[in-house]
C-alpha cells in the first residue's frame, strides 16, 4: 500500500489504489466536520493552485477557489485567453513554468479526444501535483463526491446497492461521457451494483466499459448495460440519470444532434420513479437540464438529494488539495 499522498496527481481514481481513496473520505469527513463546527482549519497556508479552465464551472471552480482559501491557500483563475496558451504555448513550458510559482496546477479540458491528453502532458512535466477539475475520459473530483454522499445517506458499506446510470435527453450541450465513466470505474470497487441504460447512438468509451465490467467482477459486484430506460430503472436504489455526448459513434455534431431528436423520451420523471425502490435516491451532477433530463418535481422532490452532493464537491476537493499539496512530503 502507498502511504504518501504528497506530490500525487489525480487525474482519475483509477490511479489510486482503495486504502488512498479511503484515507481521501475519511480526510473529507474530518474537514467537512471542522466546516461545520467552524474550526479553522489552514492546513495550506500561503500555498497556491493555478486553475486552468478551458470550459465554463460552477461548482469544480467554488469548491477549488473556496477551499483553498478555507485551507489558507490561494487560487489563480486561468483561462486560455489570460496565458500565452492562446499564442500556442506548450503544455511542457506552462508546467514547467507554473511548478517554479506554486504548489499544483488544477485543470478542466474536455475537449473530446484532446482533453485527457493534455493533462497527461502537463503533469509529465510538472514538478507539483496536478488535478483534474474534469477532461474528456474522467471526472474524479465529481466521482469522489458522489461516493462521498452514497456513504452518508447509505452507510459505509455500500456493497450490494443498486445504482443505475443512464443517459437522458438534453438540448443544451454534448456533455462529456467523464461522469457516468467515472462512476462506473470507481462504484464497482466499492461493491456497488451497476446498470448502464443509453440508447445505441450514445454508448461510453468501449475501453472504459471493459475496465468497469472486470472491476465489478473482482470486487463481487454485478454489471450490466440495457437500452431500456424503463428496465433500468426497475428496483434500483440510486438512480443518475444524465445526459452525455455520442461522441463515440460520431464527431459530426449534425449527426450527433439527429441522434439525440430520436430519444426525447429518455427523461426522469415520476413514473419511471415509481418504478424504482420506494426509498431510491435521485442524484445528478449539475447542472441538470430541467424539463429534459428530469421533470422539476423530481429533482427538487423528496427523493432528491443534488445539494447534498453537490455541497460535498467542497469537503472532498478540499480533501485532494490537502493530502497532495500537504502532507508526507
Amino acid at each position: 500500500m502507498k502511504t504518501i499522498l504528497h506530490g500525487r496527481d489525480f487525474i482519475t481514481t483509477m490511479d489510486w489504489d482503495k486504502d488512498e481513496l479511503d484515507t481521501l473520505f475519511e480526510t473529507s469527513y474530518e474537514l467537512k466536520k471542522q466546516f461545520a463546527m467552524g474550526v479553522p482549519h489552514k492546513y495550506l497556508d500561503a500555498k497556491t493552485v493555478f486553475m486552468m479552465f478551458f470550459e465554463q464551472s460552477t461548482r469544480t471552480r467554488n469548491s477549488i477557489e473556496a477551499g483553498i482559501t478555507q485551507l489558507g491557500g490561494h487560487a489563480h483563475d486561468l483561462t486560455p485567453d489570460k496565458m500565452q496558451l492562446s499564442h500556442g504555448e506548450s503544455a511542457k513550458d506552462t508546467a514547467m513554468v507554473l511548478s517554479r510559482f506554486g504548489h499544483a496546477i488544477a485543470i478542466r479540458n474536455c475537449f473530446y479526444g484532446i482533453g485527457n491528453k493534455y493533462l497527461n502532458d502537463v503533469a509529465k512535466y510538472a514538478d507539483i501535483p496536478v488535478i483534474s477539475m474534469q477532461d474528456d475520459v474522467y471526472h474524479p473530483l465529481q466521482v469522489v463526491a458522489d461516493l462521498m454522499t452514497l456513504q452518508e445517506k447509505r452507510g459505509k458499506n455500500l456493497r450490494g446497492l443498486n445504482v443505475t446510470i443512464s443517459w437522458a435527453y438534453a438540448e443544451s450541450h454534448a456533455k462529456p461521457l467523464s461522469v457516468p465513466q467515472s462512476q462506473i470505474l470507481l462504484f464497482p470497487r466499492y461493491g456497488i451494483n451497476i446498470t448502464l441504460a443509453h440508447p445505441k447512438e450514445f454508448p461510453l468509451m468501449p475501453e472504459i466499459v471493459e475496465k468497469a465490467k472486470k472491476l465489478a467482477e473482482e470486487n463481487g459486484a454485478s454489471f450490466r448495460i440495457t437500452d431500456d430506460m424503463n428496465e433500468a430503472f426497475r428496483n434500483a436504489d440510486v438512480v443518475i440519470p444524465k445526459n452525455w455526448g455520442g461522441f463515440v459513434v460520431t464527431q459530426d455534431p449534425d449527426e450527433m444532434k439527429a441522434n439525440l431528436r430520436k430519444h426525447k423520451d429518455w427523461i426522469c420523471d415520476e413514473r419511471r420513479m415509481s418504478l424504482a425502490s420506494k426509498d431510491v435516491l435521485y442524484m445528478h451532477a449539475l447542472p441538470a437540464d430541467r424539463g429534459r433530463e428530469v421533470v422539476d418535481s423530481v429533482i427538487d422532490g423528496p427523493h432528491s438529494i443534488i445539494y447534498d452532493e453537490a455541497e460535498n464537491r467542497l469537503h472532498t476537493a478540499k480533501a485532494v488539495m490537502l493530502l497532495t499539496m500537504g502532507g508526507r512530503p
